[in-house]
């Protein structure tokens, strides 16, 4: 089964998943050390939970409809959001950093995002055809969207990582590096870039740092990422 066809009963749903990954994580990592039926089907109810409510926030038609039926194993972006968060989950609800490094490595294979599981989407994200893309350890307020080649890190001489407020947007090739605070409403255009540089509200960058420079936004730019509130 590639697409989760009809409406299924959640349960079915969790089981259909489960069984896809518990394959997956199986053949990519043969070391016998395999999840637990019951542990994989709590981290993959919990996981579809959580993508169901940025689902339910998107603009792109992919992301249109009831969850079950539009979820798919075949779609780069649902399923790569869905991994994260699978590895976020078998870290932070049972602990088990085995089993949260392959889901990681899965993405990293499947995919090409560097998405770790240590790392905190908020509760509403989106990942665009995200390959090459690396996702520190920063600060990511509600309504996150990155695309393809970004890059969010510290610099190299010390840990101080950006801090993105609500409704963000990086599309390709930004990269932010740095104590960047970012408030909210701001678009990184694409192959723009900042080091330890502060955005303030409803701005778009662009060009690369040093070089970088301002221009307002509005609501309404962020309109084709996320639905209106």
């Amino acid at each position: 089964m590639t697409r989760l066809e009809g409406k299924l009963a959640s349960k079915q749903l969790v089981s259909n998943v489960a069984i896809y990954l518990g394959r997956q994580l199986e053949f990519f990592f043969p070391d016998g050390n395999n999840a637990r039926e019951n542990e994989l089907k709590k981290v993959v109810e919990c996981s579809l939970e959580e993508l169901k409510v940025s689902f339910s926030h998107l603009s792109d038609k992919y992301f249109q409809g009831e969850f079950e039926n539009i979820f798919s194993f075949l779609h780069g972006d649902h399923y790569s959001m869905f991994l994260y968060l699978v590895s976020k989950n078998f870290y932070k609800l049972l602990g088990d950093e085995n089993q949260a490094s392959k889901a990681f490595l899965l993405n990293k294979a499947l995919h090409g995002i560097d998405a770790f599981y240590k790392i905190n989407m908020p509760e509403v994200f989106l990942f665009v055809h995200p390959i090459g893309t690396v996702l520190g350890n920063a600060t990511y307020g509600n309504f996150f969207c990155v695309y393809q080649n970004c890059t969010v890190g510290s610099k190299v001489d010390n840990s101080i990582y950006p801090t993105f407020g609500e409704r963000t947007c990086l599309y390709a090739k930004v990269s932010v590096i740095g104590d960047c605070r970012c408030q909210a409403n701001v678009i990184f255009a694409a192959n723009s870039s900042l080091i330890a540089t502060n955005v303030s509200a409803n701005k778009m960058v662009l060009n690369n740092y040093p070089n970088h420079r301002f221009v307002d936004v509005k609501d309404s730019d962020f309109d084709c990422i996320f639905k209106a509130s």
